[in-house]
């Protein structure tokens, strides 16, 4: 922190002013994301009376739910941490018998209200279970397959698999997530096999939740009508319900099956413009730097995905030059390659720079206005951080030059160059600590054929530069992160190796039996500040062209269950439309099973919804 930040109240000053510091803690979560302290049933500070007749040896305590990004923050509830799996049985039989309902908590890292709404009184009849303390145990179940229960880290997971010399194909870029989070909403990483490339034995293209092969949930028993803990193996119809299951079923252990890991090198550039990197296939990119629209070197997105199979686009807001990552696997370290041992190799973007702390301040404060600065500011960070090149900070002006003093330059290349790394996968596969910006994101996955990916990539950039272009032509500017694009493969439930398998029936990348060409999904976000004037209406318009683009004719859409959608103009999770008809008609269309199934099959062995909450009774109907 500079002296400047003792300026106080000051706001004309260079530095970070009261004002300014306490709206970029926000944005960094810095005080944001600390919870209040737990208050036990004993306490003064309790706001409401303690459950009653908790089952024998819970102990409950009372603590804020707040999610990653700050837009869900009830009041106190009351929470607990079973100790181990066959504590939660117990608790769903106290639950139905007196009439309050149970909600697994994880590491809180979603967007989505599928554990709790926003503002949940603290005299709702909600118990939260906390998986974190206790459930995380991860052990091995055969040479090839992790027995985890659903409160282990993404992170410890990995590293456990490097130990025994496997690894997963993709993965969430947080490490800071449970499994049983990841799951219960199909998460993802960016791959689909590079030209060449034979998929090896235990590896998967699509979601976490495909490599499942046996799990165990919490159930309702008939024939004793208690709760009781039950397996499945992924060969039972029924598991394929709880496979993606949004939060209305609790998981408390999977297996999943991993592949021999193979290391990854991972190759950051910024010197593509958005014009070629997202242009109209067949015909020529805008931007000049481009010499033909089949290049004999990648130059569009969908060229990178051919040539490496793995691939992310980062495009900051209001610029023309995206960051770019390609994996790809690679034996043997690459000369030009820098090694590493450990995950989290971007501490540029894990630790926010004070600059963009700064910004990201006056952003929050109300100076909206200050996007397009923040977006250039964001691309001279990486820049510098992945390249050590300066060139364009000396060609910058204004205040782009003022915040990117010495201190800062020499702090960024304090780290070394970061724009080609290689190591085991989990070392690439996760780089995202819970420091980085704390944004919202909408989210959606578009279901196409392969060939079909860079129509997709260019007709999501046009419609988003064409609302982008219409509110700032109007003086607003509702977007201050960027756009994050990946690309998976759909979920081939032969990959788990369990026949007769299913796949996941509420996952987005469940394949439609009547498109088998459509085998490829490309993931869309748009990231910004909570609170941004404009921004949920900037959202259901870009929802909407999505929705007239993507209708099922050459390409089809699902919602990212963790992510923001269901626009209104100031709401997400919240357009009739959206919630009642579109989601459910995206996993009904094509035949075969899907939304109906996965309902019936989720009410049956949970018929008084036990694992429920008000959103979910909305969503989840018949």
């Amino acid at each position: 922190m500079t002296t400047a930040a003792h300026h106080h109240d000051d706001d004309r000053g260079p530095g970070l002013s009261r004002r300014r510091l306490l709206g970029a803690s926000a944005a960094l979560g810095a005080g944001a994301w600390l919870l209040r302290g737990t208050v036990g049933p004993d306490s003064a500070e309790a706001t409401t009376p303690a459950p009653p007749g908790l089952p024998a040896g819970t102990e409950p305590f009372q603590r804020v739910y707040r999610n990653w990004s700050g837009e869900i923050r009830t009041d106190q509830l009351w929470t607990c941490a079973p100790r181990t799996p066959e504590e939660v049985p117990a608790l769903a039989d106290w639950a139905r018998a007196h009439g309050w309902r149970l909600r697994a908590q994880g590491h809180r890292h979603t967007w989505a209200p599928l554990t709790v709404a926003d503002g949940t009184p603290g005299a709702d009849r909600v118990l939260l279970l906390d998986t974190t303390r206790h459930l995380t145990a991860i052990t091995a179940d055969s040479p090839g397959t992790v027995r985890a229960q659903s409160g282990a880290s993404m992170e410890a997971l990995l590293a456990h698999l490097a130990e025994r010399g496997l690894g997963l194909t993709a993965v969430p870029a947080p490490g800071e997530l449970t499994v049983g989070g990841v799951l219960a909403i199909g998460g993802h990483g960016t791959a689909v096999p590079a030209a060449g490339e034979v998929r090896p034995d235990g590896h998967g293209y699509g979601s976490v939740s495909n490599q499942v092969v046996r799990l165990t949930a919490v159930v309702l028993d008939p024939a004793t009508d208690r709760y009781t803990l039950r397996t499945f193996d992924r060969s039972e119809a029924d598991s394929a319900a709880f496979l993606v299951h949004l939060g209305r079923a609790f998981v408390t252990e999977v297996v999943l099956r991993a592949g021999a890991d193979r290391p990854l090198r991972c190759v950051s550039r910024l010197d593509l413009t958005a014009g070629e990197l997202f242009a109209r296939p067949g015909g020529s990119p805008s931007s000049p730097l481009s010499t033909s629209s089949t290049p004999a070197r990648p130059r569009t997105f969908a060229d990178f995905v051919e040539r490496d199979g793995r691939v992310e686009a980062i495009w900051f807001a209001y610029t023309e030059r995206p960051w770019l990552k390609t994996w790809s696997v690679t034996p043997n370290r690459p000369l030009a390659s820098r090694a590493v041992d450990e995950p989290y190799n971007y501490p540029f973007s894990d630790s926010v720079p004070e600059p963009v702390a700064r910004l990201a301040g006056d952003l929050l404060a109300g100076a909206w206005g200050s996007a397009p600065l923040f977006g250039q500011l964001q691309y001279l960070i990486a820049k510098i951080g992945l390249t050590g090149d300066l060139a364009d900070v000396l060609l910058s002006g204004g205040l782009l030059r003022e915040l990117l003093t010495g201190e800062v330059l020499t702090h960024l290349l304090a780290g070394g160059l970061r724009s080609d790394l290689w190591g085991p996968s989990r070392t690439l596969l996760h780089y995202l600590r819970p420091t980085t910006l704390r944004v919202t994101a909408n989210g959606y996955a578009i279901l196409a054929r392969r060939a079909d990916i860079q129509w997709v990539v260019a007709e999501f950039a046009d419609r988003y530069r064409e609302l982008i272009d219409a509110c700032r032509d109007r003086g607003e500017f509702p977007v201050n992160g960027a756009v994050e694009i990946r690309v998976t493969g759909v979920d081939d439930p032969a990959w788990s190796g369990v026949p007769g398998a299913r796949p996941p029936l509420l996952s987005a990348l469940r394949p439609r039996p009547d498109r088998p060409e459509w085998d490829t999904a490309v993931w869309l976000d748009v990231l910004g500040f909570p609170g941004t004037p404009g921004l949920h209406r900037f959202d259901r318009d870009l929802e909407q062209a999505l929705l007239r683009s993507f209708d099922g004719t050459r390409a089809g859409l699902r919602v990212e269950w963790s992510k923001g959608w269901a626009y209104t103009e100031d709401a997400a999770w919240a357009d009739p439309d959206v919630l009642d008809r579109v989601v459910p008609a995206s996993h009904r269309d094509g035949g075969g099973p899907g939304w109906d199934e996965a309902v019936a099959t989720l009410d049956r062995h949970d018929p008084h919804r036990v694992f429920g909450n008000p959103f979910l009774d909305r969503l989840l109907k018949l």
